[in-house]
C-alpha cells in the first residue's frame, strides 16, 4: 500500500529542490548562489518533512539507505516515483515561467566542462561528491548522531559539493535533479549518452557510502531509522510521584 504521507512529502521536497536549485541556474544567480540555494533548499526541508519521510529528495539517497536497510525497497519505489515526478513537473513550471520572459532554463541544466569531453572523469566526479553527501546523511541523520544539527550538516554539504563540482559537471548530485531540467533543455543537453553520467555516477557513490558506513559501523548495530531528515524531539515520560516524592515535595514547601 502506497505511504501518500510520504509521496507527496518527496513530491513537495523535491519539487522545492529542483524548482530554487535550477530556478537559480537559470536566473544566472552565480555559483555561490546556485549552491546556497540548493544547500538551503534541502536543509529547510530536511527540519519541516523530515519526521514524514526523511527528505531523502534524491533517488541516490534513497538507493544507499536501502542498501542499508533504512528503506524498504518496496517503500523506495515510491520515493523514486515522487521524486522523479516532482523534479520533472518543477522543470516543467520553470520552462513556463522562462519561456515566458524571453528566457531558457538551458542554464539550470547539470552540465560542466567534464560533461561532454571526458564523461568517464566526469562520471567520478558525481560518484565521489555523491559519496559525500550519502556518507554524511548516513553518519549524522540515519545514525542519530548528529541530533539537531543534522540537517545543517546536510545543507553544508551539498553546498560545498555544488561550489567545488559545478564548473565540472554541475554538481547534480542527483538523476532526478539533472533528469527534470534536461527533458526541457536544449537537445545538446539532454541526451541519453549524457544522462548516463549523472544516473551511474550518484548511484555508485551512494553504493560506497552505504558500504564505507558498513566498514565503520558494522551489522550489529540496532536497525536504522528511516529518517533522514531531522524529527522533532521527543517529548520526556511524566515523572511518576510516588508517595515518598509527594511527602518530600510537602516538606519543602
Amino acid at each position: 500500500m502506497i505511504n501518500w504521507k510520504v509521496f507527496f512529502a518527496e513530491f513537495i521536497g523535491t519539487f522545492a529542490l529542483v524548482f530554487i536549485g535550477a530556478g537559480a541556474g537559470a536566473a544566472n544567480a552565480g555559483l555561490v548562489g546556485v549552491a546556497l540555494a540548493h544547500g538551503l533548499t534541502l536543509m529547510v526541508f530536511a527540519y519541516a518533512f523530515g519526521y514524514i519521510s526523511g527528505t531523502h529528495v534524491n533517488p541516490a539517497v534513497t538507493f544507499g539507505l536501502a542498501l542499508q536497510g533504512a528503506v524498504k525497497w518496496s517503500e523506495a519505489a515510491v520515493y523514486w516515483a515522487a521524486q522523479f515526478i516532482g523534479a520533472i513537473s518543477a522543470a516543467g513550471l520553470l520552462h513556463l515561467l522562462a519561456g515566458s520572459m524571453g528566457g531558457s532554463i538551458n542554464a539550470g541544466a547539470t552540465v560542466g566542462v567534464l560533461t561532454d569531453s571526458q564523461p568517464i572523469l566526469a562520471m567520478v566526479v558525481e560518484a565521489v561528491l555523491t559519496f559525500f553527501l550519502v556518507n554524511t546523511i548516513l553518519h549524522t541523520a540515519v545514525a542519530g548522531r548528529g541530533g539537531p544539527m543534522a540537517g545543517v550538516a546536510i545543507g553544508m554539504t551539498l553546498t560545498a559539493a555544488i561550489l567545488v563540482g559545478g564548473p565540472l559537471t554541475g554538481a547534480s548530485l542527483n538523476p532526478a535533479r539533472t533528469l527534470g531540467p534536461a527533458i526541457y533543455a536544449a537537445p545538446s543537453l539532454a541526451n541519453v549518452n549524457t544522462y548516463v553520467i549523472y544516473l551511474f555516477g550518484p548511484f555508485i557513490g551512494a553504493t560506497l557510502a552505504a558500504l564505507v558506513y558498513n566498514f565503520f559501523v558494522g551489522t550489529d548495530e540496532k536497525k536504522l531509522p528511516a529518517e533522514v531528515g531531522v524529527a522533532p524531539a521527543k517529548a520526556k515520560p511524566a515523572v511518576k510521584r510516588t508517595p515518598s516524592r509527594q511527602a518530600a515535595s510537602r516538606s519543602k514547601k
